[in-house]
């Protein structure tokens, strides 16, 4: 969680995020373990295909504060 808090440049949410692995931008996806399955399985399939590492995190809250937001996030990425 420190890489994702001290990187330069990251994606907040699973829009963005998917975006970005699609792209091929994405190196590490965080992804909230309480986020809704429906939000989460299509972004973790995408990472499975294109072999993003993903990192699994506890919470929403816990996410969106290592993101520096002040409400939860699903998901998140360390962009190049």
């Amino acid at each position: 969680m420190e890489r994702l808090a001290a990187a330069k440049k990251k994606t907040v949410g699973t829009k963005q995020t998917q975006r970005a692995v699609e792209k091929g931008q994405a190196r590490v996806v965080y992804v909230a373990k309480d986020a809704e399955e429906r939000i989460s399985s299509p972004l973790l399939r995408l990472c499975a295909e294109k072999g993003v590492e993903v990192v699994m995190v506890d919470s929403m809250n816990e996410l969106g504060r290592h993101c520096g937001i002040k409400v939860g996030a699903a998901s998140a990425a360390i962009i190049e």
